[in-house]
């Protein structure tokens, strides 16, 4: 079958999707909203533009050209938002280098991107000097500094100091149309196992992403709404995978941003109450950090609305955030998603209902956002049915997922394996569409002949009062092939017994919300859980401990 292309007038603007274009809205009605850094400096979106030209005119003086890659090692920053928009829009890739990775892998990521210029925040220059005789790809470095850092304290060659080197160009730069599908950035993966592996995106991605985002934030009635009148903050580091695109959301709506640098409870709270922030996203560690903090204590949270992502969302911290007046839901996806796939949601009938009610349904992984089809299937790739309770593979289509790892074809097609991207995560669909990830395959505890799902047991053991934090692993079992094992921190000043976490559990078995099989033999209580370097719970080396 022909299929008729449409027709095309040679003097139409065909309009690519490229990030330049995010910028259109904002310039022409938010010029003089304000973006905010830390205590150090306040800019205007007319500014973000001047700024955005002058860095791509400072890039091209050091050798920066369409193809190149820039590689940005910084805090979350202006700085950061201003690289989100100027290497891209130069037909460059952006790297945003995780600096909470060990010198060896930051030096394999800058090897294996190709990076040719460096952007580093001077508090990472030691770790940098260690590794900069082994970069095989880098010409120039540029110095970041908060303070006037002496560059000549340093030693690492500069083509200069950023600001110095902005103040000194031309904020006119003519940025190019080009293919949509160019690549724009690249990161590396921060799994448990082997090296990282780079994932890439598009200009198009980028943009199906950020309004396919806007859309479902800005049309939820009320509970989760993203809109105008907002104040966003970033508490997701912005090197990891684009800070879940929210700042290129936030930027395309034209509110006002703030950017924390480095994350500590204090100042987040600080910056939460002074700047009136009212939209942010963080993995449960952070939230749980700081409100646990003492300078969160009197800081009014009830127009503070924050999506919880990058592992599971136990119930008992969504009861405290609940209690805060803190509107938390859950958001899913994976670095290879760019991320967001689903987000939860509250049906409007649940509004005015109990917490403990409203805990459980904003805890769910919730619903696909615009454009993406998910599905569970089982090991022949056969839907399981959506029914609440058929687990099965999430396997995933969107417009914006990576195409491949980069310089890796076999991982690539193993991701991609029967033309769907496997997450490796286990989960339900009901009736309605709601997605609820049950755990990962690598992660499933098999017990007795039956799955049981070790996230499901950290929500259980998060519900009693004494707990603070919990992890549960499967350890080998001669009987049962393997039992749960709950690895347990307790509140300050609280103290319990295992046995009492066990029959904490076992009313949850006998009310038939779990299996039997679920209640951990073991109960372990330590001061803390091993975590990657993006806050995760890092079940493999709890694993390779406790067998130690």
């Amino acid at each position: 079958m022909a299929f008729e292309s449409v027709a095309v007038t040679p003097s139409a603007y065909t309009y690519p999707l490229l990030i330049k274009q995010l910028l259109h809205t904002p310039l022409a009605t938010s010029l003089d909203q304000e973006i905010v850094y830390r205590d150090k400096c306040r800019l205007t979106y007319r500014d973000l533009s001047q700024r955005i030209g002058r860095l791509a005119n400072t890039l091209t003086r050091q050798g920066v050209t369409s193809g190149s890659t820039v590689a940005m090692m910084d805090w979350d920053s202006h700085r950061y938002l201003e690289c989100f928009f100027a290497v891209p829009m130069m037909g460059a890739v952006l790297q945003t280098v995780n600096i909470r990775l060990s010198p060896e892998q930051i030096l394999y990521t800058l090897n294996h991107a190709k990076a040719d210029v460096v952007l580093v925040n001077a508090e990472f220059i030691p770790m940098l000097a260690i590794i900069k005789d082994q970069l095989e790809t880098v010409k120039k470095f540029i110095l970041i500094s908060d303070d006037g850092a002496d560059m000549a304290s340093f030693k690492i060659p500069y083509a200069g100091e950023y600001e110095a080197l902005l103040a000194a160009e031309s904020a006119s730069y003519d940025f190019p149309d080009f293919d949509e599908n160019t690549r724009a950035t690249t990161f590396y993966t921060t799994g448990t196992t082997g090296l990282p592996k780079g994932v890439y995106f598009s200009h198009r991605q980028l943009v199906l992403h950020t309004l396919a985002v806007a859309a479902h934030l800005g049309t939820a009635p009320g509970q989760g709404r993203l809109h105008r009148d907002d104040v966003y903050m970033p508490i997701t580091p912005m090197f990891h995978v684009h800070a879940w695109g929210l700042p290129y959301i936030a930027t395309m709506l034209g509110v006002k941003q703030v950017y924390p640098g480095r994350y500590a409870p204090d100042t987040l709270a600080q910056y939460i109450r002074d700047e009136k922030v009212t939209f942010s996203h963080c993995v449960p560690t952070i939230l749980h950090m700081l409100l646990s903090s003492a300078a969160a204590k009197d800081v009014d949270f009830s127009n503070w609305k924050v999506i919880i992502g990058g592992a599971a969302f136990p119930k008992g911290m969504a009861a405290m955030a609940l209690a805060r007046g803190i509107d938390v839901f859950a958001g899913y996806g994976m670095s290879e998603t760019c991320p967001i796939l689903t987000i939860a949601r509250l049906p409007s009938e649940m509004a005015e209902a109990d917490l403990d009610l409203q805990a459980d349904q904003r805890i769910k992984t919730g619903y696909p956002i615009p454009l993406v089809d998910l599905r569970t299937v089982d090991g022949e790739m056969v839907d399981t049915p959506r029914d609440g309770k058929s687990a099965g593979e999430i396997v995933v289509r969107a417009p914006w997922l990576t195409m491949g790892y980069l310089h890796n074809p076999a991982a690539s097609e193993d991701l991609w394996e029967g033309n769907c991207l496997h997450t490796g995560d286990i989960g339900v669909i009901d009736a309605k569409g709601c997605l609820i990830v049950t755990d990962r395959l690598k992660d499933v505890i098999k017990t007795g002949g039956e799955w049981v799902s070790s996230l499901e047991l950290e929500n259980i053991i998060s519900q009693h009062p004494a707990v603070n934090e919990v992890a549960v692993i499967g350890v080998k079992d001669d009987k049962w092939g393997e039992r749960p094992m709950a690895l347990v921190v307790l509140k300050e000043g609280q103290s319990v017994s295992a046995d009492e976490i066990k029959a904490h559990v076992m009313n949850f078995a006998e009310a038939g919300h779990v299996s039997r099989y679920a209640v951990p033999n073991q109960v372990r209580f330590v001061q803390s859980l091993a975590r990657t370097s993006v806050g995760k719970i890092n079940k493999k080396a709890i694993r390779e401990e406790v067998a130690g």
